[in-house]
């Protein structure tokens, strides 16, 4: 039990008192939370108690990985109003958006700079800060460069959990570091309600020899050298979906080094790079395309993904960074008209330290997949090919001529179902047209008499829905709660249940009843907190069509 110094914590309590919130958190008045609830002032240095073993860091951010980035969209909206650098010794800088930043010493030196930063895409402390360095260093790879030093960059909620979480993530970014010869020289750490964890990499390269994202040419093979889908797995696995081993293994490819990649890629002369990160392939390709001038064709079952992605797709587990992505890449991507979705989903999928998206002439490409097989790269691949525009082309192309996902890389559990949400059971009246269930005896607008089932009672009066008719009228009968409050309660409990016939007789009984309109919208939001978007969707939905 941590002992406590009263007269400290009664000297900088004395202190909030007067100033009318807490001195270390203004958000709270004093007593704040933690005092009242676990007897422990963060102000004066105490810490409450933290849970044992909790490792699961996942469930400690709303966003994982790079799915924590801000949208490609958003961000070259800001980038394109800041200042132009003139400096003529910036080789590439902001206005290029390349993965580095170069910036030229003399005829033979240039150096690499990079930073990145994000939240953990895996539970284990080590291995997220083995990802972190890993997804830093790509940037420098991306470019054809050799890393040199790095600072760290930390946020940790120290408040909250055990400084050896924030130890061990340190530890595993300092010996990815040295697997790649890169010394740290230091860093800086903020006491953060959120996990991150990132680096700030300077390389050396000749200026001569830098290779860009913008310089692809027609007739060029793209090669990609790691699986897609870390973000819909780290997703996953925040709502506690994934099999065993799963997210560990796909944390192996994340904490891989792109070394052999840079390296090969120079080896084999590439014409362009980029590292496939919180874009995704799909905005990563398409900033690549437009830079050069180019269209590309790719084959999607020649992509290799994760083997849990297909299962994440079918059940829709994917984060909020895919719509992203896709909001803005969508308008470049053409497929087939009479192609299903199937694996599309995936070019959008946010990821985190992937591979290298390389473009080489078709010769040096099979090289260079050769001698990536031979070192032990298993999911490198050619995806597909740059072409020239058509003419009277207006902007870039992505066209993809598959959607089924096929190479499939590492291990194909399915989704714990245990854990997945089981979807609303439907009444088996509900109209295809109509999606919303039915929990009681009302027949849907949408049918009409005669499609009632051959087993439903011939008189309203007969069977099971007596029964029901009568419990109904005996629980909202005034007792206790008044009929008012009752009403709010079963127009709430209709949302939540997403039963149209019962809010559509809820909802004219409380207006008969003289309820204000403000009062059924707010405890309508009740029902909203608890269902979420489909509940206030249904909830606009039945509004629409009493015409309220």
């Amino acid at each position: 039990m941590q002992e406590i110094d009263m007269a400290r914590r009664q000297a900088v309590m004395a202190r909030s008192q007067k100033l009318g919130h807490c001195i270390c958190n203004p958000a709270h008045a004093c007593p704040c939370p933690p005092l009242l609830d676990f007897n422990v002032c963060p102000c004066a240095g105490e810490r409450p108690p933290r849970k044992p073993g909790d490792t699961a860091l996942t469930r400690h951010v709303r966003k994982a990985g790079c799915a924590s980035k801000i949208g490609q969209a958003d961000l070259l909206q800001i980038l394109r109003n800041l200042p132009d650098i003139t400096d003529p010794r910036v080789l590439l800088g902001t206005a290029a958006g390349d993965d580095a930043g170069v910036f030229q010493l003399d005829d033979h030196r240039a150096l690499v700079q990079t930073v990145d930063v994000f939240t953990p895409c895996v539970d284990d402390a080590y291995m997220f800060g083995q990802i972190a360095a890993a997804n830093s260093l790509s940037d420098i790879y991306a470019m054809g460069g050799t890393p040199l030093t790095a600072l760290s960059i930390v946020g940790f909620p120290i408040d909250e959990l055990d400084g050896a979480f924030m130890e061990a993530m340190l530890r595993g970014g300092i010996e990815k570091l040295d697997e790649a010869g890169c010394a740290l020289l230091g860093g800086h750490s903020i006491n953060d309600a959120e996990i991150k964890c990132g680096f700030a990499v300077t390389g050396l390269i000749e200026p001569a020899a830098v290779v860009a994202r913008d310089q692809a040419r027609p007739g060029d093979v793209l090669v990609l050298t790691k699986p897609l889908g870390s973000g819909m797995l780290a997703f996953a696995a925040q709502l506690g979906l994934l099999a065993g081993g799963v997210l560990e293994e796909a944390g192996a490819w994340m904490a891989a080094l792109n070394k052999d990649a840079a390296e090969l890629m120079v080896k084999y002369h590439a014409h362009a790079c980029t590292d496939i990160t919180g874009f995704g392939l799909a905005g990563h390709l398409v900033a690549m395309l437009r830079g050069s001038g180019l269209d590309a064709e790719i084959e999607l079952s020649a992509v290799p993904v994760f083997g849990t992605v297909p299962a994440c797709i079918a059940r829709e587990v994917y984060g909020g960074g895919v719509d992203r992505n896709q909001a803005y890449a969508m308008s470049f991507v053409k497929t087939p008209p009479d192609a299903v979705p199937g694996g599309l989903p995936v070019l959008f999928d946010p990821q985190t330290s992937g591979g290298l998206l390389i473009a080489l002439s078709e010769t040096d490409g099979h090289a260079f997949v050769s001698e990536m097989l031979v070192r032990g790269h298993a999911a490198v691949s050619i995806i597909g090919r740059l072409v020239e525009r058509d003419p009277g082309q207006v902007s870039s192309e992505l066209r993809v001529t598959s959607t089924e996902l096929t190479h499939l890389i590492g291990s194909t559990a399915p989704l714990n179902p245990a854990a997945v949400p089981a979807a609303p059971v439907q009444d088996a009246r509900a109209s295809a047209a109509e999606p919303w269930a039915v929990c009681c005896d009302h027949v849907p607008e949408s049918e009409t008499p005669a499609a009632k089932p051959e087993t439903a009672p011939s008189s309203p009066g007969d069977g099971p829905l007596r029964g029901f008719r009568q419990f109904m009228k005996e629980a909202n009968a005034p007792g206790t709660i008044d009929a008012r409050h009752k009403k709010l309660m079963a127009i709430v409990l209709s949302i939540a249940h997403r039963c149209a016939p019962c809010l559509k007789t809820h909802l004219d009984s409380a207006r008969a009843m003289g309820i204000p309109r403000a009062h059924i919208d707010e405890a309508a939001a009740l029902a909203v907190a608890f269902g979420g978007c489909t509940a206030m969707v249904f909830y606009e939905d039945a509004c629409r069509k009493l015409g309220w």
